[in-house]
């Protein structure tokens, strides 16, 4: 094989270890596709020296991976016995030492808590209600960070846009002292979600009350979805909730239609003290070169509502048992494989900037950094990104695709990535696309490490997303599975290449 890799070679296993030979810890029967994921003649999709060097390798976590029920009782202990997690809540405290004495208990190397101050913000009691032309109840969610309504409340008529330009076409004579809904088409969430982080600054500036926002989701089964906002420094703060699709359409037709509804709105919510919580580490430590780093996993707290499981439980728990296989295998690559399970992504992103502000001058020591925030549906493939220090993530063309990269090392490395794409052909998940990330790994990309998202089908992620329905019925254990065994396999090859992903 040439200049095959020789952390490839010192971990191979053949099929005959895995089914017959010298049994591996743990279930030993495998399904008619685990084991055509570990035959090691199945062809390259691409040319390359990367795919053929570790596909003995990869055989054998994917085979492992797929049969493999670890994540999905750390996940259901999670979920169930643990539930929803806001930040500077006991339930993520509860979960975080839970994980931290999990993964000591697994012998996972170097397990360890992070200080992290978050920001501790109570939801309270909470309702609203249509009290005229009709008398009816809203279902509403708070959104994150806002603040509460005087004690007896508000009430309101409330004026319907669509957008901004809808709201700013009002001006503050047609607004001052209403309640603002905001009922935009649904145009995926990256532009629908802009009304839930800005409208109530917008609507402030012009003298509203409160903002109701539509749920940032194509479709509802009368479910508000919550999320944090963001307060201008030069507007009022002023109550802000999420209401289900159907009640913003409601009130675009009761306008539309000529009438005026009027509306009270309650809500006891509040910003405290900041609290203490944690990021939670473990990791596999390098055979070679120990302190250059490939970073993965996805933020532990959640919304407080549902339990967190798609948001970003699975994602958690897949990073950690993704490293438990790879112990469990006997795969040590040349770098250290670390797990961080990241404090208060939802409302702060604190876990992710701690991170990066305790590695100071030495980020560079990271080679490579994987988040999974995208739910567990069933795995695509991985997206993917790299820029100099300083620089603005890659550019969108048309229809919102990053446009490939004209840098020859950014190229590089891109073509690296989809070489180890290519060894998930087998399960449909080999796609490799440019562009890639995410929240917490970000401060760690703006400082030049390439960044990976495990991306899947988003058939139904934004269905629960944020909503009493992120439950553990909705995550599919063999989706699962697959997430474990691409997490392991691409977080062992970037940390094991002869190479630096980029020079």
């Amino acid at each position: 094989m040439g200049d095959r890799s020789t952390g490839a070679l010192r971990n191979r296993g053949s099929v005959r270890d895995l089914t017959g030979g010298s049994p591996l810890p743990g279930p030993t029967r495998f399904t008619p596709l685990a084991l055509a994921l570990l035959l090691p003649g199945a062809p390259a999709a691409r040319a390359g020296e990367t795919a053929p060097a570790y596909r003995e390798t990869a055989g054998r976590i994917l085979g492992r991976a797929l049969v493999d029920d670890g994540a999905w009782k750390k996940l259901e202990h999670l979920t169930i016995r643990i539930g929803h997690r806001l930040s500077g809540s006991p339930g993520l405290e509860k979960a975080v030492a839970w994980a931290h004495e999990g993964m000591k208990a697994e012998g996972l190397e170097g397990a360890r808590l992070q200080p992290v101050k978050v920001p501790r913000w109570v939801r309270g009691r909470e309702w609203a209600r249509a009290v005229s032309p009709v008398e009816r109840e809203l279902p509403v969610l708070g959104l994150g960070l806002s603040v509460g309504t005087p004690k007896e409340g508000i009430t309101a008529p409330v004026v319907v846009v669509r957008g901004f330009e809808d709201l700013q076409a009002l001006g503050r004579e047609r607004v001052e002292g209403r309640i603002v809904a905001f009922a935009p088409d649904w145009e995926g969430y990256g532009r629908t979600v802009r009304f839930r982080s800005s409208g109530a600054s917008a609507a402030a500036k012009l003298g509203a009350l409160a903002v109701l926002v539509r749920s940032a989701t194509g479709r509802s089964l009368a479910s508000p979805h919550t999320g944090a906002l963001g307060y201008a420094e030069d507007a009022p703060k002023i109550p802000a909730a999420s209401i289900t699709v159907e009640d913003a359409e409601w009130l675009r037709r009761m306008a539309a239609a000529g009438e005026t509804v009027t509306v009270s709105l309650f809500m006891e919510a509040r910003l405290e003290a900041e609290a203490d919580s944690a990021n939670v580490i473990a990791e596999i430590r390098g055979s070679e070169k120990p302190d250059e780093v490939v970073v993965m996993g996805g933020h532990y707290d959640s919304w407080d509502v549902g339990q967190g499981a798609h948001d970003d439980g699975c994602a958690c728990m897949a990073a950690w048992q993704a490293l438990t296989i790879l112990k469990e295998l006997g795969l040590r690559p040349r770098r250290t494989l670390r797990v961080v399970l990241w404090a208060n992504e939802e409302n702060g992103l604190r876990g992710g900037r701690a991170y990066r502000e305790a590695l100071g001058d030495s980020v560079s020591s990271h080679v490579a950094a994987i988040e999974m925030d995208g739910g567990c549906e069933r795995p695509v493939g991985f997206g993917f990104s790299v820029t100099k220090p300083g620089e603005p993530r890659p550019r969108r063309g048309e229809g919102g695709t990053p446009v490939e990269p004209a840098d020859p090392v950014a190229a590089k490395a891109l073509a690296t990535v989809r070489e180890v794409g290519s060894l998930f052909d087998s399960i449909d998940a080999g796609t490799v696309k440019w562009g890639g990330g995410g929240a917490d790994i970000s401060p760690l990309m703006r400082d030049g490490v390439p960044g990976l998202s495990l991306d899947t089908v988003g058939e139904h992620y934004f269905d629960w997303h944020h909503s009493h329905a992120d439950t553990l019925d909705k995550v599919d254990p063999a989706a699962l599975r697959r997430a474990v065994g691409m997490l392991a396999v691409m977080g062992y090859v970037l940390a094991d290449l002869p190479d630096r992903l980029v020079q």
